[in-house]
């Protein structure tokens, strides 16, 4: 965790550190942030030293805690019943957020862009797991189907063989 790094090594070397993490840029993090971007090239490159209300705004945009959510990867018509919902994930009470994708790459760009926006994990199908799992540094959990529903589809298979 980022907060907890920049007591361990220091605010310069952990802030690069959640940089190349996370793949921002200087001046995302800067827009994010609310914090010009010089301040932080200054503060990156050894220049400076930050004040405490700079430190407090870039742990903010880099570790939110009023914007806790979980990604979820699938098709868009599985996301409408769940988006926007909130979960308790142990102690916390977590916003659920949708990530739409229908081809392999899009999971992979989905995935790494939730971990970007800062998500807490990632939940996906199971095919897409063992390979999202190699991409991001976030915990992913596997969506696992219910008998039920796929005795439906196979119903629903029946149906369209019958045709």
């Amino acid at each position: 965790m980022f907060s907890q790094r920049i007591f361990q090594v220091g605010f310069k070397r952990a802030l690069q550190d959640e940089i190349d993490r996370k793949g921002v840029s200087i001046r995302e993090l800067a827009d994010r942030a609310g914090v010009p971007a010089a301040t932080l090239y200054k503060i990156t490159s050894g220049e400076r030293d930050p004040r405490f209300s700079t430190v407090q705004a870039i742990v903010n945009a880099l570790q939110p805690s009023d914007n806790d959510f979980v990604a979820v990867i699938a098709a868009k018509f599985l996301l409408d019943d769940i988006e926007a919902s909130r979960i308790d994930v142990g102690a916390k009470r977590v916003m659920v957020r949708g990530y739409p994708a229908y081809t392999m790459e899009e999971c992979i760009v989905s995935a790494v862009k939730a971990e970007k926006e800062g998500a807490l994990g990632i939940v996906c199908a199971p095919i897409l797991a063992s390979i999202i799992e190699r991409v991001v540094d976030i915990p992913v959990a596997i969506m696992k189907p219910q008998a039920e529903t796929i005795i439906d589809a196979l119903r629903t298979l029946d149906r369209r063989l019958e045709m």
